[in-house]
């Protein structure tokens, strides 16, 4: 028998749980539930323990398919399932969607997964490809509730016959906490700052990024600069990787900054934020970088275009296109202050309307009710 006030979240990272579901757990607790955060620990784990959360670690690979650590990682989320026995289980990222769905189902716990993102697979149409989709379409046969965060990806598992649609709903991604994210005094910086802030892989659009920023250098010489932000790949085929840093600086005009938990300071010092990715689930960083009021530029791409309303509060560019993000970077340059300015404020009234984390906290809360309410009928 299941423990109806518990609630289990499971996650590829502790980092990840405390720096975006905080506030989740946060509500959960003040509903008078228990949570139990599954996750690899990690420096944040403790952090976890610190909020009055019980954390119990599982081992997890984060990226990679292997059959033998895969079903180890089932069998230690049924072995925590069992002997906890919540009465709904939260899961973010690809592992915990697929494995910690299947571990709910022998344990027949309701299961709410939230697909943040596609990841690499989904862009390629290859073998690996064939069996994500399959895994995927097996998996997701079991779930209370699957959350998207943007609705082409929702429409995509749909037509493709990897989910019920009568299970899906489409959340605004984490939601923005606006109360950390706020608005500071407009201001044009001299030079004028473009930043990216990612991982450091090829996905997100960084040589088209790194290209496009040569291009622009070229013509406004010292009247830019351009700043790059975020933790190195750790496999140099998706990525650059830490070994590579000294040399992507040598050879493109950029400013490189380390992985901080601090992202709000490198947004608030910029003029404008760009990310020229392949594709997102919904993009944190645009959404923090809207709510802080920034004129963005982005790829014409799910998961971007949802936040970055061309000619609103920002610049859509052609995905995969160094030449376009240039002129898109050009075009953003040569805008006066008042039309930054209402770029700015576009940005903030956007995820003030649409994307506040309230609505998603509120999703989840009517989502474990549901699921609690229909599991005791059962």
């Amino acid at each position: 028998m299941s423990n109806k006030k518990l609630i289990a979240i499971v996650l590829n990272t502790s980092w990840n749980i405390y720096n975006f579901r905080m506030n989740i757990v946060k509500s959960l607790v003040l509903q008078g539930y228990k949570v139990l955060c599954i996750a690899p620990e990690d420096n944040y784990s403790k952090y976890l323990v610190f909020e009055g959360v019980d954390f119990v670690p599982v081992k997890m690979e984060s990226r990679g398919v292997n059959p033998f650590k895969d079903l180890l990682l089932i069998f230690n989320l049924w072995r925590i399932f069992r002997v906890h026995k919540p009465a709904v289980v939260l899961q973010y990222t690809i592992k915990p969607n697929l494995y910690g769905t299947l571990a709910s189902k022998l344990c027949g716990i309701p299961v709410v997964n939230n697909v943040s993102g596609l990841g690499t697979v989904f862009l390629n149409n290859n073998f690996s490809s064939k069996i994500a989709r399959a895994m995927y379409r097996f998996a997701f046969r079991f779930p209370y509730r699957v959350f998207f965060q943007n609705p082409d990806d929702n429409k995509l598992f749909v037509d493709s016959g990897l989910v019920k649609a009568s299970i899906c709903n489409v959340i605004p991604g984490s939601g923005v906490d606006l109360k950390k994210f706020k608005v500071s005094e407009f201001k044009r910086n001299t030079p004028f700052l473009f930043l990216m802030a990612s991982r450091l892989i090829y996905d997100k659009g960084l040589m088209e990024y790194l290209e496009a920023c040569v291009i622009v250098k070229s013509q406004y010489g010292n009247k830019v600069e351009f700043a790059l932000q975020g933790a190195p790949s750790d496999n140099n085929v998706v990525g650059i990787t830490a070994y590579d840093i000294d040399r992507i600086t040598s050879l493109y005009p950029i400013k490189y900054y380390p992985f901080t938990d601090r992202i709000e300071d490198f947004i608030n010092e910029a003029d404008v934020i760009v990310l020229p990715s392949y594709r997102e689930g919904l993009s944190r960083l645009l959404l923090e970088s809207a709510a802080m009021g920034k004129p963005l530029i982005a790829s014409n791409v799910p998961g971007c275009r949802d936040v970055v309303r061309n000619g609103i509060n920002g610049l859509l560019c052609d995905v995969k296109s160094s030449k376009d993000l240039s002129a898109v970077m050009i075009a953003m340059l040569e805008k006066t202050d008042e039309e930054l300015f209402q770029f700015s404020i576009n940005s903030r009234t956007i995820v003030e309307k649409e994307f506040s984390e309230e609505i998603v906290i509120e999703a989840y809360l009517e989502a474990v009710k549901s699921a609690i309410k229909k599991d005791e009928k059962q």
